[in-house]
């Protein structure tokens, strides 16, 4: 989602307060990583996909382009970023993406390498492959879901199942709907607690079959991240466990996830952040591992 409504003042917390936040104390805290770049169409980043080893990414940007590009690591901790052209997404049609439709939000790579992304404002799901975009179909409830609130988060399982979820459920209490669309029939199987005023805002399923969602709050002033793991037996969660919370102006908008795993064997979550294409904030990578 867009933060569209920051007022000067929130603008010049979100200057202030991650640059000026300590390094955060976490046993499950990587490293993070200040992506810089120059040109019009950089920032503005909201899904994120990295490879199985996680030296390569795809990234989207909420102005209706794409990224690719690798991550360089040492000693284990984020050190540098290379990217390829940035690359403006297209419509099913293939054509060029109008200004109310560009506002891509979720990422996920489907076993066979297509490249599915989710879009706010009219919702919509889009397939990339080989011969460009094809939309596909969506359940009627998707129509009723709040202006700049709907589908955030994207993630696709071993399977090739694609699950999707809203970024506002309806009430402070209300769960988040989680939505499925598996051998072309879509299915509400679960849905997720609300709780500490966190939206959902990004989703990846881990090597280890867990379905990981980052979520975040904002204060008005600065930004808090959490993620939550999910174990998925069939139609229902059999175990949820939080397993990272920063405090609020530790990072910037985090917003997409990607979970692999490294040499370890450790499951590790990169994210992110949205810049919203404000100079007062940044691109900011952000890596944590997974406790067994």
């Amino acid at each position: 989602m867009r933060l569209r409504s920051l007022g000067a003042l929130s603008a010049l917390a979100l200057l202030t307060l991650p640059a000026c936040a300590a390094e955060p104390i976490s046993d499950v805290f990587l490293s993070r990583f200040t992506w810089q770049s120059t040109g019009e169409t950089f920032g503005g980043f909201s899904g994120l996909e990295l490879s199985d080893d996680g030296r390569s990414f795809v990234a989207i940007s909420d102005r209706g382009s794409i990224v690719a590009g690798r991550i360089e690591r040492t000693d284990g901790k984020i050190s540098g970023i290379t990217s390829g052209e940035i690359e403006r997404l297209t419509t099913p049609s293939g054509g060029e993406l109008g200004q109310s439709e560009q506002d891509a939000e979720g990422l996920a790579i489907s076993p066979t390498g297509t490249r599915v992304i989710s879009f706010e404002g009219t919702p919509r799901i889009w397939a990339y492959g080989d011969k460009g975009a094809t939309e596909l179909p969506l359940p009627p409830a998707f129509g009723s879901l709040q202006t700049n609130s709907g589908l955030e988060a994207l993630a696709i399982d071993e399977t090739g199942a694609l699950y999707t979820m809203p970024e506002r459920s309806g009430g402070l209490t209300q769960p988040f709907p989680v939505w499925r669309l598996k051998d072309g029939r879509w299915s509400q199987p679960f849905e997720i607690s609300r709780s500490g005023g966190f939206l959902p805002v990004g989703a990846d399923f881990g090597q280890d079959g867990a379905l990981y969602i980052l979520e975040r709050s904002f204060s008005g002033f600065a930004f808090q991240s959490r993620v939550r793991r999910f174990e998925i037996d069939g139609n229902g969660i059999a175990a949820e466990r939080t397993i990272f919370t920063s405090d609020y102006g530790s990072f910037d908008n985090l917003e997409g996830i990607a979970a692999w795993r490294d040499e370890a064997g450790t499951i590790r979550l990169t994210m992110i952040s949205d810049d919203n294409f404000n100079i007062l904030q940044r691109t900011e990578f952000v890596e944590i591992r997974v406790e067994e």
